[in-house]
């Protein structure tokens, strides 16, 4: 991660950078972090605070980009079932209103996402560099994403998981 916060620093102020630690470790009180977040990746202001009908419209985009790029994807054959697989997921993670019981299938879904666009695991050590370089702002993405923790942290409430897992829907909504 010292290489990936190195190069990160080519393109984020230290301000962005010490925001997801803020957001990670504080149980109360993340929201300016999580907006400090959002505007990296380019919400204008208040993510925090946004109100049902913004929610919806957010929900409805991400699920239309995040289904557009997996039709899209050209998979080998034998990454087909899991294309199928991911698009499956993505109606169960649609249809459960708990966010916290989401947070979990979220990551998944996006590591697999990833998987499938760039055909390599994105959990591997080098990826977080690879997508920095490739294209920064997903790299920037991916920094928010691989930071995460696997689940949600037991005093992570229902709100911070919606934020969290808000945060990653609006950069792909909008990528």
């Amino acid at each position: 991660m010292i290489k990936q916060a190195d190069i990160l620093s080519d393109f984020l102020d230290t301000k962005t950078i010490d925001a997801l630690s803020e957001f990670l470790d504080k149980s109360e009180n993340y929201e300016t972090s999580a907006d400090i977040i959002a505007a990296t990746f380019g919400f204008v202001k208040d993510f925090s605070k946004m109100d049902e009908d913004q929610i919806k419209q957010l929900v409805s985009s991400f699920k239309h980009n995040l289904t557009l790029l997996i039709q899209k994807i050209w998979v080998e054959k034998s990454d087909i079932a899991l294309k199928d697989q991911l698009l499956y997921q993505l109606d169960i993670f649609l249809s459960n209103e708990a966010w916290k019981d989401n947070y979990s299938l979220f990551l998944q879904m996006i590591n697999q996402a990833v998987f499938l666009m760039f055909g390599q695991k994105p959990d591997s050590p080098d990826f977080a560099e690879y997508s920095v370089r490739i294209d920064p702002e997903f790299g920037i993405f991916w920094w928010y994403i691989s930071n995460l923790p696997p689940k949600a942290e037991s005093d992570w409430t229902e709100e911070k998981c919606r934020i969290a897992i808000m945060l990653g829907m609006f950069f792909l909504a909008n990528y």
